[in-house]
């Protein structure tokens, strides 16, 4: 059964089908073959129980933020205030670029958004400064990444729905993670302009007066994150509450600072519908393949076979990291999240293993596959911002960052405190 299921799964993967319709097409099949009872009765209730899940509301919450935040003008002022801050260490706009993302992640959750606005916004600084344009390009890519990580974060609301795990612990548990990987990009990017002077591009003009002058630039973001966040922890709202709070103060400073318009609204909700589409349809499509896999009995086979290989919880964790490694190569990292997770997550529970510490490890995991080719998504989509080149370019400047988050998944196994260390308030 599981070595059918593994090559059907590849197979639908192969011909190109859509994930979402390769997930059903996989479940119908699966129910078809293996069940003795018609499970396809339930997949109407099932679809409709998932898609009105109200955990699953935040995520067009949290992307209509950030669209907001592009259309309006807030994101672009703020990358140019923090590269005020942060461009006279070696690497110049580098950092700003790593420092916009950190900062953009803590407000939106999608890599893809922050990947695309921070790609459009520095790209062309490249040559105006004159900096290596793969390790610029790498930054961009790299950073994006950092918005599955950091909280509030779109994929680890799913995995804390698929798998029952408490948001608010996982969302703690992704901070100080979040905040190391973003200062060993930077020690990245200082050591390879240390190697090499010349990738670091030319002095950006700056001085104290305009940085103070641009601090206020700074607010909007600070403001959202205390929302967002601190409404959670203060037991004000609940994580898509406090995604609806987020928009609201977005709206609220756009119209401050006299830059939102009914233009800019209508954008930015025709661009939330698109991606919220495609990303509930992967996840309705997901909980119709876990139902099935349960059901069917597959969930508990890989939990037995992690069982009698006798296999301690670290080299299970070992052997979980090198399977998504390859896998990230080849699936696009929601789909991977999505697809993965009912397989994966009980034999982890069955050895004992935190599934807040999972979490963590696993996000970093699909960071990683953001930035591998031949399917890493954020490659593309950096690649989108620019107006000539090629993609290798990009691909060969992320893999110092890919190397720093392989670093960070074993330093995340080594010291298992650097995400529990937080939630472990919250008990």
């Amino acid at each position: 059964m599981l070595k059918v299921s593994v090559l059907l799964l590849l197979g639908i993967l192969a011909l190109g089908i859509p994930v979402a319709a390769g997930l059903v097409f996989l479940a119908f099949i699966l129910a078809k073959i293996y069940s003795p009872m018609p499970l396809t009765f339930a997949f109407g209730e099932l679809a409709w129980s998932t898609s009105s899940e109200f955990t699953l509301f935040a995520i067009p919450l949290y992307i209509l933020l950030g669209e907001i935040l592009l259309r309006s003008g807030l994101s672009n002022r703020m990358y140019h205030a923090i590269a005020q801050w942060l461009s006279h260490l070696p690497g110049g706009l580098m950092h700003a670029n790593i420092g916009f993302s950190t900062i953009f992640a803590a407000m939106s959750g999608s890599s893809v958004a922050c990947a695309a606005t921070l790609g459009t916004i520095s790209g062309p600084l490249i040559k105006r400064y004159h900096y290596n344009e793969r390790l610029f390009l790498g930054t961009i890519a790299a950073g994006g990444a950092l918005g599955i990580l950091i909280p509030p974060s779109i994929p680890m609301i799913i995995y804390g729905v698929l798998t029952e795990t408490s948001i608010p612990k996982l969302y703690l548990a992704g901070f100080v993670p979040g905040i190391l990987l973003a200062v060993m990009f930077s020690l990245t990017v200082i050591v390879s302009c240390l190697f090499r002077r010349r990738w670091g591009g030319d002095p950006v003009p700056t001085g104290w007066k305009t940085r103070i002058e641009l601090l206020p630039d700074l607010v909007p973001p600070l403001l959202i994150f205390l929302v967002v966040i601190g409404a959670i922890y203060a037991g004000w709202a609940t994580p898509t509450e406090s995604a609806a709070l987020g928009v609201v103060m977005a709206i609220i400073l756009a119209m401050l600072r006299r830059q939102f318009s009914l233009s800019v609204l209508l954008q930015a909700g025709e661009a939330t519908v698109v991606t919220t589409a495609m990303i509930v349809l992967v996840v309705i499509a997901a909980f119709l393949l876990n139902f099935v896999l349960t059901s069917i009995g597959l969930s508990q086979i890989v939990t037995d076979l992690f069982a009698r290989s006798g296999m301690s919880a670290t080299m299970l964790i070992f052997t979980a990291i090198g399977f998504y490694l390859v896998l990230g190569m080849f699936m696009e990292s929601l789909s991977m999240l999505i697809a993965t997770v009912p397989l994966i997550v009980p034999a982890v529970v069955a050895a004992g293993i935190d599934t807040v510490w999972f979490g963590v490890l696993m996000m970093i995991l699909l960071e990683t596959a953001l930035l591998t080719p031949p399917i890493g998504f954020n490659l593309f989509v950096v690649q989108g911002t620019r107006s000539s080149g090629n993609v290798l370019d990009v691909i060969y400047g992320s893999i110092p960052f890919t190397l720093t988050m392989l670093a960070m998944a074993f330093l995340l196994v080594a010291f298992p405190q650097i995400a529990l260390w937080l939630p472990g308030y919250l008990d």
